[in-house]
């Protein structure tokens, strides 16, 4: 048994995330596949929340993958924080670690620090579905994210990292202020040109809308509707009203897990008492095996799966090059046989 423990920290972490965009995007697509194809194990996320600051929690995300084809055979969980607030203080609202386990013993053997795998392969399931989703292949006019938060960030990085050609790229944010410091530092590290949207109903008309904001529950008004030429990258989850889930195609990753917490196809199916408007997930439509609707927009809701942060973690961990922040333990087990000999 190899009695190595590992500690992989954040700089570690951000130097493989930068250079590596377009192969993350590679393992998060073949992570879909094998959850889609019954390889993987990802049960409920389980939250503890303080009666004291009913805003915040902690989320455990256990998860498991035993995929030959991709030859990945791993345990682990994320243990991830949310806490609105520190937003007030400068502070990320998340932060996060991931534990991996060996799935032959169960030994731990690796700890990585998981805010940034957490936001990258959100994000990047964001821009995957974009890529298989939007009718135009990977060209729009108007890209616009609503929220400018750490995911906006990402999600305008993995855009950039995989040659989509926009013509205007917008974000909108209730804080000007906010919507202006986010265009200038991620116009600065891209090299394009962020533009700033004054309103909501102007960020809502663009070809691609991503909402990625902390909305706890629905603002939209309940009769808006989405032209049928519009994809939507429901992030966020909670931003869109029921009525108008239920005017568009519904791609998930994982329609079971979507449809909990109050996230806007939850409401839907509490309003209709069924899930007809379920489409599919974007497995599924990758593979040829889901056929969307031409007259209606389309909406990609992806809960989060545990899967896809075990994946990228262990894209990380065989990254073994000489960076900075990754750290080994060889006394963090005692003596593991059970006799002695």
């Amino acid at each position: 048994m190899q009695k190595q423990f590992e500690v992989i920290g954040g700089e570690y972490i951000a130097s493989v995330l930068s250079q590596w965009k377009k192969d993350i995007l590679g393992v998060i697509e073949s992570t879909y596949l094998a959850h889609e194809n019954g390889f993987t194990e990802n049960p409920d996320s389980y939250f503890l929340r303080f009666k004291d600051k009913p805003e915040a929690r902690i989320i455990a995300l256990p998860s498991s993958i035993n995929d030959t084809n991709a030859s990945i055979d791993i345990a682990g969980i994320k243990w991830i924080s949310s806490f609105p607030k520190n937003i007030e203080h400068n502070l990320q609202r998340a932060s996060a670690a991931i534990l991996l386990n060996n799935r032959t013993t169960g030994y731990p053997f690796c700890l990585l620090e998981g805010a940034q795998i957490s936001a990258a392969r959100t994000s990047a399931s964001a821009v995957l579905a974009a890529n298989h989703l939007s009718r135009t292949g990977k060209r729009a006019e108007r890209v616009c994210i609503i929220g400018g938060g750490v995911i906006a960030r990402y999600i305008t990085e993995f855009f950039h990292a995989d040659d989509w050609q926009i013509e205007q790229f917008e974000i909108y944010d209730l804080s000007e202020d906010n919507a202006h410091l986010f265009a200038k530092n991620m116009s600065k590290q891209t090299g394009r040109n962020i533009d700033i949207c004054t309103s909501l109903e102007a960020a809502l008309s663009a070809d691609i809308v991503v909402f990625a904001t902390t909305a706890p529950a629905p603002y939209l008004d309940p009769d808006f509707r989405f032209n049928a030429n519009q994809l939507v990258l429901n992030i966020s989850l909670r931003d869109i009203p029921a009525e108008t889930i239920l005017q568009s195609n519904n791609v998930f990753d994982d329609v079971e897990h979507c449809m909990k917490a109050n996230t806007s196809p939850h409401l839907a199916e509490q309003m209709t008492g069924n899930r007809d408007f379920a489409d599919g997930t974007l497995a599924a439509y990758i593979s040829g095996n889901l056929e969307l609707d031409l007259t209606k927009p389309t909406i990609f809701s992806p809960f989060g799966l545990g899967v896809l942060d075990l994946a990228l973690s262990m894209f990380i961990y065989k990254h073994d090059t000489d960076l900075p922040g990754r750290h080994a333990l060889n006394d963090f087990f005692p003596d593991v046989s059970r006799w002695a000999e």
